[in-house]
């Protein structure tokens, strides 16, 4: 495996419609022999006047999200065959992705699942369709998968 190629990027969340996104992404990365990168984000809490609260609840947010993780990286591995990178930040959700994108030049498309139809599409894809960069400095293409696309669907796409 080459530390050089291009990767995916996905980020992680319990939505069924980030589910959707990682299978496609993971479709497209074994079929473009690309990598996958995994991005969960624990965004900072507003309790840090209760530091005992702020640390028991940062902590239980690091164990969710690493567990999330696994999960979502075993469902990756079972369509490509290989484990995608996982990465845990804490920070704002946009500030730790153009972070990332900007640290890491192999990552070449962001893939981003869109709510099912009446629930909006979500606030990542929310700030694009607003005209907001959401990769920082560094541009790169962004796919928005349908949350409501079926892997049969997905599986003709790709």
């Amino acid at each position: 495996m080459s530390d050089h190629r291009r990767k995916f990027l996905v980020i992680a969340d319990q939505s069924e419609e980030c589910r959707t996104a990682l299978y496609f992404a993971a479709k497209r990365a074994k079929a473009t022999e690309c990598g996958l990168v995994l991005l969960s984000v624990i965004e900072p809490s507003n309790f840090d006047h209760w530091i005992g609260v702020s640390e028991t609840m940062r902590r239980e947010a690091e164990e969710n999200s690493t567990e999330l993780l696994d999960m979502l990286a075993e469902d990756a591995e079972a369509v490509m065959g290989e484990r995608p990178e996982l990465i845990l930040r804490e920070d704002e959700m946009r500030d730790a992705l153009s972070k990332l994108i900007e640290e890491d030049c192999t990552i070449s498309i962001l893939v981003l699942g869109a709510s099912e139809a009446g629930e909006g599409p979500g606030p990542l894809v929310a700030a694009l369709g607003r005209g907001r960069g959401l990769t920082g400095n560094r541009s790169i293409p962004v796919t928005v998968v349908p949350g409501g696309l079926s892997r049969d669907a997905i599986d003709d796409l790709t």
